[in-house]
């Protein structure tokens, strides 16, 4: 009797299975665990994020919020595409709401994460052409520590396999005003390098 050979797809299923039942950090987080993933073996795109805000957390949804909106407008895609796991993937430093900060913003990704399931999930993961590290600690685990003005500036020295960006929260609006050149030279290679992938078939 010969034994079938799971599938790449199939075990990325199982894996994101595990992945969602996990309940490491519960103790730590102030809603409880709920970790969330969007992937597939055929996505081309990965977005490499922060942590859920709360709007995600009740949503079941990454991205579910402003920020959400704000990333897609960079990437001049639809709700739809940004959502479909077939060619994009959201898989951020931490998968569950990791609680608020005493002076406001969001508590840093629980440490346990990325390194309890990143790498297993990105081996099952072959087509990934381009990662949008999207913020500090999803650059600095990625790339190391580092400015991420410095790093979005020189956004070409990463190409093609990274694309460094700031978080999209309502806290870049100021950051943006001051850096004219995000919107001028950032944001329409972001849009090509983008668009291009997603054409690919």
């Amino acid at each position: 009797m010969t034994l079938s050979v799971p599938s790449s797809e199939e075990r990325l299923e199982a894996l994101l299975t595990e992945v969602r039942a996990c309940r490491v950090c519960e103790p730590h987080l102030p809603l409880g665990a709920r970790p969330l993933i969007h992937a597939s073996a055929t996505a081309k795109i990965l977005i490499a994020s922060q942590a859920p805000g709360t709007k995600a957390h009740i949503a079941g949804k990454s991205f579910y919020d402003p920020s959400g909106k704000r990333l897609r407008d960079w990437l001049a895609i639809s709700e739809a595409i940004f959502y479909d796991t077939r060619q994009i993937a959201i898989f951020p430093m931490g998968l569950c709401y990791p609680g608020r900060l005493p002076k406001g913003g969001d508590n840093p990704p629980r440490p346990e994460c990325a390194p309890l399931w990143r790498r297993r999930v990105l081996s099952l993961m072959p087509d990934i052409r381009l990662t949008l590290l999207v913020g500090s600690y999803s650059q600095n685990h990625v790339l190391g520590r580092g400015s991420v003005t410095e790093r979005v500036r020189s956004f070409r020295n990463y190409l093609p396999e990274y694309f460094p960006l700031p978080h999209p929260s309502w806290r870049t609006s100021a950051w943006e005003r001051k850096a004219p050149w995000f919107q001028e030279e950032v944001i329409p290679a972001l849009r090509k390098r983008v668009h291009a992938i997603l054409a690919e078939r």
